[in-house]
């Protein structure tokens, strides 16, 4: 099998920051407004009061302390909960096309490759900026690429499996060097009244340079990759264009985002684990020889969780696994890679895992060595 890397990536993410403290002030005042507004309701029994919600449940549910967010003073603003974004046009780029470009131009940089040098651009991502022309096509087209370029989604696994597609196309023949990138802009389809996911995500981008070429000092050979998908409705979003011609009503809230955490938790954990476990053993490698973990940055309970059931042990350093999603909450697909992007510092020889998890279900592990 030809040798195939990962031989630069690159991040961006917007400077507004939201503190676990900032989100729980604006949750617990919507909170206390709508208990009043339906105080009548409630005493009559006909709707539940809302709940509080607190920085210390945030922390122990996920994790999380602050999130990087694209639009902070209306995502706070208890009128509105949400951030305000203008209408995909053909007059601008698109957010997720000026975030793309951001983390692309890192990622050729740190590998050390022209647009020139570039035969595709894969976009992979959970929530798609629009139907067409393609991102992917858009960003090319900005950053002077030739060949092809496409959009994917596989919810959180979007960026893993894009990686994997851009790893195909090389050692098909059709590509030598490709520009995958993965927008993040999620922060749109939250529900900011929801105290079970009012506080998950953030917003960024990461974009990686897969190649069969070594010009880069920091390179990472695949050395083997894995995926696997399973039908489950615990992870959810109906809106698309088929929302305008729907027969049905339904409401914006039941249209966005949406899971239940725990059955999530109680079976992505092990799923998780016993895939990257098999994975080791179809390669003759040992945990042990693995010294990063660059998980799916969903939720650090599960991360620590998926990693001591690989490892056999709850006792081991925190470097082993990182957990990015304290400073930047949960970043979809792109988490994993940020991951990897702010901690790949192993020396050469040393082995690393690559793993995304999320929506579908949906799972793609790669094995990578520093060479």
């Amino acid at each position: 099998m030809e040798n195939i890397h990962i031989a630069g990536t690159g991040i961006w993410y917007p400077e507004d920051v939201i503190t676990n403290d900032e989100i729980v002030g604006s949750f617990n005042s919507y909170v206390d407004n709508f208990n009043t507004i339906n105080k009548s309701k409630i005493d009559d029994g006909e709707i539940l009061p809302l709940e509080h919600s607190s920085a210390a449940f945030i922390e122990k549910a996920s994790g999380i302390k602050t999130r990087h967010v694209i639009d902070k003073k209306n995502i706070l603003d208890i009128e509105t909960m949400m951030p305000l974004v203008e209408h995909e046009d053909e007059s601008r780029l698109s957010i997720h096309a000026k975030a793309g470009i951001e983390a692309a131009k890192k990622a050729m940089d740190q590998a050390n490759v022209q647009p020139n040098d570039i035969d595709g651009v894969i976009l992979g991502t959970s929530h798609a900026a629009r139907n067409y022309p393609s991102v992917a096509i858009e960003i090319q087209n900005q950053l002077g690429i030739d060949g092809y370029a496409y959009d994917m989604l596989v919810g959180c696994s979007s960026t893993t499996f894009a990686i994997n597609n851009a790893f195909s196309d090389i050692a098909s023949g059709l590509a030598e060097t490709i520009l995958v990138i993965n927008p993040e802009i999620s922060t749109p389809f939250v529900n900011y009244a929801k105290r079970d996911i009012h506080f998950i995500f953030g917003d960024g981008c990461v974009a990686t340079i897969v190649t069969n070429k070594t010009h880069a000092k920091n390179c990472f050979k695949i050395l083997d990759r894995k995926l696997i998908t399973k039908f489950s409705n615990n992870i959810r979003s109906d809106w698309s264009y088929l929302v305008r011609a729907a027969s049905d009503e339904k409401s914006m809230e039941d249209l966005l985002f949406y899971q239940n955490g725990n059955s999530v938790f109680k079976e992505v954990c092990p799923m998780v684990a016993e895939f990257i476990s098999n994975q080791l053993k179809e390669n003759d490698m040992q945990p042990s020889e693995i010294s990063k973990f660059w998980l799916h940055q969903a939720n650090a309970r599960m991360i620590n969780l998926i990693v001591s059931k690989i490892i056999n042990s709850e006792d081991f350093d925190e470097t082993l696994a990182p957990l990015p999603i304290q400073k930047f909450g949960n970043l979809a697909s792109a988490g994993s890679m940020f991951a990897f992007n702010l901690h790949n510092d192993l020396n050469k020889g040393e082995k690393g895992i690559i793993c995304s998890f999320g929506a579908g279900y949906s799972v793609c592990s790669m094995i990578v060595e520093k060479i």
